[in-house]
């Protein structure tokens, strides 16, 4: 593969295609023989397999696959999802439980899964016996495998994204491309800077329902940002507003004071993925964690109309 080193007059580029019900974006800069179309190609192809892997709306996806197979035997998966499900299980450990990748029978009972027949309603599962993937789930990374110890449905839609966005990064990185920002939705990472020295900018919404404003900047060099909060998917039930995050001790979506919850992390993967478990720990404990963990986040508290932050780590200088 043809690669492309830093020359002192570099053009701008801009490829962009759809993966995961929205689109993926890559912004880099190289010289002015860059073959766009094989490098759009690759990115594509990047997103893709992540997105055949780890769907929950694609039944012939590998995940699909493992929530189909009956509990006790192994079933061989392919690396990617098998490093996603480890490194979901790890940050279930290290988060205590806050964030879980078996909670698919959970987000498909409150609406949030796709289309199903004979979903029980949302009370049903709430109060429900609950056991985290932690103690359900067997990977055998070496072999290529894995094994369910009980009944388990996995949603990897706290941590797929963020990986898909580590993979159009090491895409760029194969092509030898050194500055770039790359992202599905508003998971991005960022490598190097723009010409000139200048870092890449990223807009953080202000979670507002129904709309899309922008409430600041970020700048990025070398790091990835993820946001998780309660005001892009919800539902209203009996005059209640819920959002799609789930809370894996109670089975049911979280409700709190954050409305959003914004984390730096070295890569999209746990970036995407703190977001989720830091938004179900709360304002108390995941601020008190992200502060243990010297973590970067900002967290975005409603009481009303009225949003406070609370920031931690290199945002809070």
């Amino acid at each position: 593969m043809k690669t492309y080193s830093e020359a002192p007059a570099l053009q701008r580029y801009s490829l962009n295609g759809a993966t995961m019900g929205t689109r993926y974006t890559a912004v880099f800069y190289g010289p002015d023989t860059v073959d766009t179309a094989a490098i759009g190609a690759s990115l594509f192809a990047a997103v893709d397999q992540v997105d055949r892997q780890m769907s929950t709306w694609d039944r012939a996806s590998d995940l699909c696959r493992v929530n189909a197979a009956p509990a006790g035997s192994w079933i061989a998966i392919p690396d990617p999802l098998a490093e996603v499900l480890a490194a979901g299980m790890q940050l279930g450990l290290e988060s205590h439980g806050a964030f879980d990748i078996g909670l698919g029978e959970l987000v498909d009972a409150w609406g949030f899964g796709p289309p199903a027949p004979g979903l029980p309603p949302p009370p049903a599962l709430a109060g429900s016996q609950y056991q985290p993937a932690t103690e359900k789930l067997e990977i055998d990374r070496a072999r290529g495998r894995i094994r369910k110890l009980g009944p388990l449905r996995l949603d990897l839609s706290g941590i797929a994204k963020g990986y898909g966005v580590d993979q159009l990064a090491h895409c760029l990185d194969r092509w030898g491309v050194t500055r770039y920002l790359v992202g599905i939705d508003g998971e991005m990472r960022a490598r190097g800077a723009k010409p000139g020295d200048d870092p890449w900018t990223v807009a953080v919404e202000k979670p507002a329902y129904g709309v899309r404003e922008v409430a600041g900047v970020m700048e990025l060099r070398d790091t990835a940002i993820a946001t998780s909060g309660d005001y892009r998917r919800w539902i209203e039930v009996a005059g209640q507003r819920y959002g799609h995050t789930m809370h894996p001790a109670l089975q049911q979506p979280v409700l709190n004071r954050i409305a959003a919850v914004t984390v730096l992390a070295p890569t999209c993967m746990l970036a995407d993925a703190w977001a989720t478990a830091l938004l179900v720990m709360g304002e108390d404990d995941g601020v008190n964690l992200a502060r243990e963990r010297g973590m970067d986040v900002l967290f975005v508290l409603r009481d009303g109309a009225r949003l406070t932050e609370i920031a931690t780590g290199a945002l809070a200088g």
